[in-house]
């Protein structure tokens, strides 16, 4: 049976889900989006990711035509109607119709849609072994061009870090911000451990405040590990002792090369293998 997409309020095939070629979102990558993972049937932390969908369209000016409870009923009835209890949503707010000129303010009504399906970013042995990275040489959205604290359909420049991830023949890579310190991956959060204490980079360098980001740092807390945001340079994740990625696709996982330096012992670390479980646990629990 064909996966139904939810467009405008209308449940429709995977394969009549059209939108307009005069959309924004298509013309100029003009909306914004999340990305949402449901365990058990529930959608984990809704409440925090549409807050951040809310956020980003202010940022943008834009107007979503519907409340968070009805954007929270209608991902609820794509998950359902499609018959699944686990999987990945994708949640889209573009700036709609419009014509063949920037001016948003030609362009009628936004257009929502939603997406239910499954998501493998990384093979299962992946995230028993570890991956490695590449540090790109495209660099994360300068904060006063595109507030990288904006999830914007613009994902251009992850894009072409990506493609030079995969011409290295590695799944990810690390995107340094304009002062040429760590920001993120291209579609995660990063964080590193050094003597127990774990550490990742804050708004001011350039990031995506990650949910899953979020829930790492209430699982240290409860753990009793200590966590903290500072800045950091490559060379704090060359001399890690730990490091690892988290993101509502990807959850949790290990790095353990980067730029061809092996991280640590070259195997995911007990920090990192601690938080994983104990993340698994908690989506669980938590719905």
């Amino acid at each position: 049976m064909s996966l139904k997409v939810w467009i405008d309020g209308k449940l429709v095939d995977k394969e009549q889900a059209k939108l307009s070629v005069y959309d924004h979102g298509l013309l100029y990558g003009d909306g914004v989006f999340e990305g949402l993972r449901v365990y058990n049937g529930r959608i984990f932390e809704v409440g925090t990711h549409l807050r951040r969908l809310f956020e980003s369209a202010r940022a943008i000016r834009l107007e979503i035509p519907k409340t968070a409870e009805e954007l929270k009923a209608a991902m609820d009835e794509t998950v359902r109607i499609n018959g699944f209890t686990d999987c990945y949503i994708r949640l889209v707010v573009t700036r709609g119709v419009g014509y063949l000129g920037l001016n948003p303010n030609k362009c009628s009504n936004p257009t929502v849609f939603i997406i239910a399906d499954t998501i493998e970013l990384y093979p299962p042995a992946m995230y028993e072994k570890g991956m490695a990275i590449i540090t790109a040489s495209v660099i994360r959205n300068h904060p006063n061009a595109v507030s990288p604290r904006i999830k914007s359909l613009n994902y251009l420049n992850n894009i072409l870090a990506k493609l030079e991830a995969a011409d290295a023949g590695v799944p990810e890579a690390l995107m340094l911000n304009h002062e040429g310190n760590v920001a993120e991956c291209t579609a995660d959060n990063i964080f590193m451990v050094r003597d127990g204490l774990v550490q990742t980079p804050g708004i001011a360098d350039g990031i995506l405040e990650g949910v899953t980001r979020r829930t790492i740092f209430t699982l240290c807390q409860k753990l009793g590990i200590s966590c903290t945001e500072r800045t950091l340079q490559r060379h704090d994740i060359y001399v890690a002792d730990e490091c690892f990625l988290t993101g509502s696709g990807a959850e949790v996982i290990a790095v353990t090369k980067i730029d061809s330096r092996p991280i640590g012992s070259g195997q995911p670390g007990p920090i990192t293998r601690r938080l994983r479980e104990a993340f698994h646990k908690h989506v669980r629990e938590a719905v």
